[in-house]
């Protein structure tokens, strides 16, 4: 190994170290042969709000909600990335799988957070109670294209199975979403290029909202993409994004990023 990189072993190590407690831990999230697995769609996801924590911390929100939480990863991990920073916030997971319930709280407590669980669907019984109320809420959905009737099956399938251009439940999603998240709120999405990012963007755009992409990523079987929404009259968590957007992605690389994946338009902000 050169001598340069030896001299900086400490202080790799200590960086990993410190981001190890900042995301679930693999060998602690709980597992259940009809709960989706933490994969390559919710280590993006949980890239994504790694990359964007300073925005977090700065949003201070009071409420975080996560939909279809799975395994527990995201929702634990959002949990301990904002940790004592950000005191007082109260979570909420819902799973329309009870299996996934079980397992996202058995994933909670080994990693000493806690969060609101409750089986239902995305949140079926809960909109009076939380609506204008979500700060951040967090989606990794079933975005498969699939055919129809695989569309809210038991078990494991609700993971995946989205229907025709795997927007089925996605379509859903969205205007809860815009009913309980609050003036401030955000949302992390994830999606596919098969699910048309910007068919999906042009119609929040309608409802007010802006968008940027966090984080994109290709595998071998896919393209990903975690969007983030925000309420475009929010102007100042826009300029505050902007600042930090700036100082630690360049402008021309943001602009192609969003160029190169959707067709040309002014749906985007890209400056969030």
């Amino acid at each position: 190994m050169p001598l340069f990189l030896l001299s900086r072993l400490p202080s790799l190590f200590e960086v990993l170290y410190k981001m190890s407690f900042k995301m679930a831990q693999i060998s602690l999230v709980s597992r259940h042969r009809e709960v989706y697995e933490p994969c390559d769609d919710s280590f993006a996801l949980v890239d994504a709000l790694l990359a964007d924590r300073n925005n977090l911390l700065e949003h201070h929100p009071t409420l975080c909600m996560e939909v279809g939480c799975g395994s527990g990863y995201i929702i634990t991990s959002l949990a301990l990335m904002l940790g004592q920073k950000a005191a007082g916030v109260h979570y909420i997971a819902t799973d329309v799988n009870p299996h996934a319930v079980r397992v996202t709280n058995e994933t909670l407590e080994a990693h000493g957070v806690h969060a609101e669980l409750l089986a239902t669907d995305i949140a079926s019984g809960l909109e009076m109670r939380l609506a204008g109320l979500v700060d951040v809420m967090v989606v990794n959905p079933p975005y498969v294209p699939t055919p129809q009737d695989e569309v809210g099956r038991e078990g494991i399938a609700s993971a995946w199975a989205g229907g025709e251009n795997g927007r089925r439940v996605i379509d859903k999603i969205l205007p809860i979403a815009d009913n309980l998240l609050s003036d401030k709120g955000w949302l992390y999405m994830v999606m596919l290029t098969a699910n048309n990012p910007s068919e999906i963007c042009l119609q929040m755009r309608e409802k007010g909202y802006a968008a940027r992409i966090v984080i994109q990523r290709s595998t071998e079987e896919e393209s990903l993409h975690v969007i983030k929404f925000w309420r475009e009259f929010n102007t100042q968590s826009r300029s505050k994004e902007m600042m930090t957007a700036n100082k630690t992605v360049p402008a021309r690389v943001m602009q192609e990023s969003l160029v190169s994946q959707f067709p040309k338009s002014d749906i985007f902000s890209h400056g969030s």
